[in-house]
């Protein structure tokens, strides 16, 4: 009874199993059922007369984001394969459009984007795969990708540089002696970079490009697709450049300020080091943590922080040169003229005296008397003796260069120096980063 019970069960189970290649059969029209039968999906087409040639050809649909910090990019596009299957021949003038998930009944080429770090195929309502087989035995396969491919981005003119990045799609498993890549348009093979809207960036050239991947396990075929990036500088000057200047011409207004106000003038200088520093880390949240080079915005956040703190300084130096000046009259008069005068004098007379005795050194049996005054005699005398006094002289020139007679003279040379110096440095920057 046991076994009669367990045979009812296993007859209807096994009329619920119905052969894979047979339940497909039933459900293909006669015209696809002519073209599978005898098909194996695992040899590819020509495979003892030649490599197979698989055009191909991109529809940028969108490139969603280009990430500094990661530095790679996302993008969304058509990705169209044609290939010619001798096998897939059939009678008519119409071509066959196919159900994308009947894909897997044939060979397709193993495509891959090289430098891909992740990548998806759209499966909403259904995959977006679509397979048209036309009379002539060519096959026409096409999917929607979104990918995120690396891009090797050098930012030293950072916020004004030129990024070049690629897309590169190989083969995996076949090599040059079986499949054969080519752009099925040449330049053209690739459309929608012209109406794309990017945001911090503008398409400024595109071009295509086939080579060969070489690796220890062989050569294999290789389409790349460049294209060219610009970035838009307008966001950054209105978002950090424009600020800097601001906050350097802000620091000069200390310049006009009475130096007696130190509450005021230590206010403006400290306030503006300290927003000139939030600026500058601001600047920096969207470029990657660690780098190893300077970027253009980097030199020129240093510039501006450079005439923030020299402000701050200038008003340092002044100040001390006021006190220094106030506290000196009571102090004994060490670099006055007359006691330099003395100085002067003393070193001359202390040289003469000594080339006197070094002449007596050398002839000492000399008898003649000395009637030349040795303070008042020319010539050759006077040669050793000028070195140690020419050396005084240019170390009291120096004293007087460093010497501020009136402290208050230091903002009339600011309020002129600082705007000019800044002028002078923005034109070599502006033009070393923008022509160069």
């Amino acid at each position: 009874c046991s076994f009669k019970t367990s045979s009812l069960f296993f007859i209807p189970f096994r009329s619920m199993q119905i052969p894979e290649a047979e339940g497909k059969g039933e459900i293909l029209p006669p015209t696809i059922q002519k073209i599978i039968k005898g098909y194996n999906k695992y040899l590819r087409p020509f495979f003892d007369n030649g490599p197979v040639s698989v055009g191909m050809s991109l529809d940028i649909a969108s490139i969603d984001t280009i990430s500094e910090i990661n530095m790679d990019y996302t993008a969304t596009i058509f990705l169209r394969q044609r290939w010619t299957d001798e096998r897939l021949c059939f009678d008519g003038n119409k071509s066959l459009s196919l159900d994308g998930r009947l894909v897997e009944m044939l060979w397709v080429p193993d495509t891959f984007i090289v430098d891909s770090k992740k990548s998806f195929l759209h499966d909403i309502t259904v995959e977006n795969r679509l397979i048209r087989i036309y009379p002539n035995g060519t096959v026409l396969y096409a999917l929607r990708i979104t990918t995120t491919v690396a891009c090797s981005m050098d930012l030293t003119k950072y916020p004004m540089d030129k990024q070049t990045c690629t897309l590169q799609l190989e083969s995996w498993g076949y090599n040059i002696n079986d499949v054969m890549f080519y752009w099925t348009r040449g330049n053209d093979s690739v459309r929608g970079l012209d109406t794309l809207r990017l945001a911090q960036y503008t398409v400024e050239d595109h071009f295509t490009s086939v080579s060969e991947a070489v690796y220890e396990t062989g050569h294999y075929p290789k389409l790349v697709f460049h294209f060219e990036l610009k970035r838009n500088i307008l966001y950054f000057i209105l978002e950090t450049y424009v600020p800097s200047i601001l906050l350097v011409v802000l620091s000069w207004v200390s310049f006009w300020i009475s130096q007696s106000s130190v509450p005021a003038r230590i206010c403006i200088g400290v306030t503006t080091v300290l927003t000139m520093t939030t600026l500058m880390m601001g600047a920096r949240t969207s470029l990657p943590n660690a780098n190893c080079f300077i970027k253009a915005i980097d030199v020129y956040l240093g510039i501006c922080f450079s005439f923030i703190f020299g402000a701050l300084l200038e008003y340092a130096v002044a100040h001390f040169c006021t006190l220094h000046r106030l506290s000196s009259k009571e102090l004994p008069k060490i670099f006055t003229l007359a006691f330099r005068f003395k100085i002067l004098t003393y070193l001359q007379e202390a040289s003469l005296c000594l080339e006197l005795k070094l002449q007596l050194m050398s002839n000492p049996v000399s008898s003649e008397p000395v009637t030349e005054n040795p303070l008042t005699s020319k010539g050759e005398d006077f040669i050793g003796c000028s070195s140690p006094m020419s050396v005084m002289k240019r170390l009291f020139c120096i004293f007087d260069c460093f010497h501020v007679k009136n402290p208050y003279h230091i903002d009339n040379y600011a309020r002129f120096s600082f705007p000019l110096s800044f002028i002078i440095i923005n034109v070599f920057y502006w033009v070393y980063y923008l022509y160069f």
